[in-house]
């Protein structure tokens, strides 16, 4: 553009001239050509390097690299922290768990910079998730070697831009690279592959973890007709789960769905008598367990105290070995000590604080706590201290999987759980329904209900007696007002009952019975004080009995003339029948 001109070492070129053009083109290609065989050759080096399981880039955590490949670290508190991170994660089954015990124990981990053959010091620092993440996912510490687990996605945006990031490959049959045995290991390649399932079934990313909420079903519910998980959703604090399966595959309705009101009580009474024969032993347990890690951290504290005197003794050598003359270098070997002096007196203290607030041995009290818990297991559930996580593990770790089905559409629901072990029990509960059609005895509770409105029951009376003799209604466990109701107005929509009782035969009330007699319903409440009209009360409502011969008995007594002089017969005020005892 500018007539400005190219030289290499064979000579000086126009490129506005053809000939020089065309002549940079081709040594152009002929490079990248070359550049692209060298790289080739280079992968190619390193690809059959790591098909013998002898190439490595660094030493993962844990490990220092050598010229035959990666050793376990050698300083025994930084291997010790290693291994204690796979110990609790196997005890406690979470990573947040784990990282929680490393910060309140105050547990450091030790690592070491990469710097090739020649392995820096080991430093310390705080645990994070991403360490703990590392060496729980990484099958070195299974001491199998591998190479590419992971490749390179470059995705486009919506405005054309580029993006390439580094995915991780879960199936084992993608990876490049997989020899079993090859590197020292930490743990068997059996728990390995439990703590990769155990992440899995942690983490909500792939549709089998704990979900967000308090159910201690999340996860584990599974569908009786399909076999599908089943989701969980919220409403008003209540799980409902429901199999969207059919419905995302090919559009269907959704096979079915539930809310878990009287499902996780069920599950929750199981795992609580699950858990009562072995009280006492998990106490015994519990105690020996909190000794040893007390005791592990306590030698993680003695180690870390060790290490800090060494410095401190190293720093202190080389001032005494200084030349007191040379102040420029005796002054900075005086800081370097004074520094290794603070850390060593940091040590002490945290080893000290740790003796006083968490004892290596168990007081009497701790232990008569433990026990008392153990006892009383179900107090330990509900109390205020036990969360739901820790509910929802104990649950995952009993249980395998829970298949409940929708019987005939209906409130029941058929349980099967499988524990884990291999056992299986079969329940059956029940769930709440929109309508009362829906219920399986919807019919006969709308015939009973009838029946006692009509009988003249007050509201609180049909209450009692609905929920006294097993009805239910459709969302709630028992009859209230506001259900009875809903229920009335279900009778009244069908013409079953009407805005008063309709009460049957030989039943009256007060008004349709004087008005038959042709007397005033104060007359009838005399007759009935003075017992010629039989009555039972039902609520606050007075409800007559007369059959057809005490019916016309009544009539004559009411024609009879109402003379104080003259008493009426007996005849006309003993009642010809007796009203039955039993209660409608």
């Amino acid at each position: 553009m500018f007539g400005a001109l190219l030289g290499d070492a064979d000579g000086i070129y126009n490129p506005r001239e053809h000939n020089d053009r065309l002549l940079l083109g081709l040594k152009g290609t002929m490079s990248e050509a070359e550049l692209h065989v060298l790289r080739s050759r280079l992968d190619a080096g390193k690809k059959n390097k790591a098909r013998r399981g002898e190439y490595f880039a660094e030493a993962p955590l844990g490990y220092v690299r050598t010229r035959d490949g990666i050793e376990l670290e050698p300083h025994a508190q930084a291997q010790g922290v290693v291994r204690l991170i796979f110990d609790k994660f196997e005890e406690l089954g979470s990573v947040y768990a784990v990282l929680k015990f490393f910060h309140d124990n105050d547990v450091l981990i030790g690592r070491r910079s990469p710097n090739g053959l020649q392995p820096s010091n080991v430093t310390w620092h705080r645990a994070n998730r991403s360490a703990i993440l590392y060496v729980l996912r990484h099958p070195n510490y299974a001491g199998a070697y591998v190479y590419g687990r992971s490749k390179c996605v470059t995705t486009s945006g919506h405005n054309g831009s580029r993006k390439t990031i580094q995915r991780r490959l879960r199936n084992e049959d993608d990876w490049e690279v997989l020899i079993h045995d090859k590197v020292p290991a930490y743990i068997s390649w059996e728990q390995w592959e439990q703590n990769q399932q155990k992440l899995t079934e942690n983490s909500t990313k792939f549709g089998v973890g704990v979900s967000r909420g308090a159910s201690i079903l999340a996860g584990r519910v599974g569908c009786g007709k399909c076999g599908a998980s089943m989701s969980v959703h919220y409403r008003d604090g209540i799980p409902t789960f429901d199999c969207r399966l059919a419905n995302m595959q090919f559009g269907d309705r959704d096979c079915q769905y539930f809310n878990g009101r009287w499902l996780e009580p069920l599950i929750e009474e199981l795992v609580l008598q699950a858990f009562e024969p072995a009280s006492i032993q998990l106490s015994l347990e519990a105690g020996d367990d909190i000794q040893k890690d007390r005791a592990r951290v306590e030698v993680h504290h003695e180690q870390s105290l060790e290490q800090a005197a060494y410095q401190a003794d190293i720093a202190r050598r080389r001032y005494e070995e200084v030349d007191p003359s040379n102040r420029m270098v005796a002054a900075e070997l005086e800081k370097q000590w004074e520094t290794a002096l603070v850390i060593q007196r940091k040590r002490e203290e945290e080893l000290n604080r740790f003796r006083q607030e968490r004892p290596t041995t168990l007081t009497d009290k701790e232990r008569d706590k433990i026990s008392a818990l153990a006892k009383d297991f179900r107090a330990l559930w509900k109390s205020e201290s036990t969360s739901n996580k820790d509910r929802q593990d104990l649950v995952r770790v009993l249980i395998e999987r829970i298949i409940v089905e929708v019987i005939d559409g209906t409130e029941r629901l058929a349980v099967t759980v499988k524990w884990a072990g291999g056992y299986t029990s079969q329940h059956e509960t029940r769930r709440t329904v929109s309508t009362i059609d829906e219920l399986e005895d919807s019919e006969a509770q709308l015939k009973r209900t009838q029946q006692l409105y009509n009988t003249g029951c007050p509201r609180e009376t049909i209450i009692d007696r609905l929920n006294a003799e097993g009805f239910h209604p459709a969302r709630k466990e028992q009859f209230t007002k506001t259900s009875i109701n809903a229920l009335f107005l279900v009778l009244r929509q069908r013409g079953m009952i009407g805005a008063r009782p309709n009460v049957a035969k030989p039943f009256w009330r007060s008004k349709d019975l004087s008005s038959n007699l042709g007397i005033e319903p104060s007359t009838l409440t005399g007759w009935r004080r003075r017992g010629w009209v039989q009555a039972k009360k039902l609520g606050r409502r007075w409800i007559y009995w007369a059959n057809e011969s005490d019916l016309s008995r009544l009539k004559k007594l009411a024609a009879f003339p109402s003379s104080g002089s003259t008493p009426a017969p007996r005849e006309l005020t003993v009642p010809a029948a007796v009203m039955p005892a039993e209660s409608t």
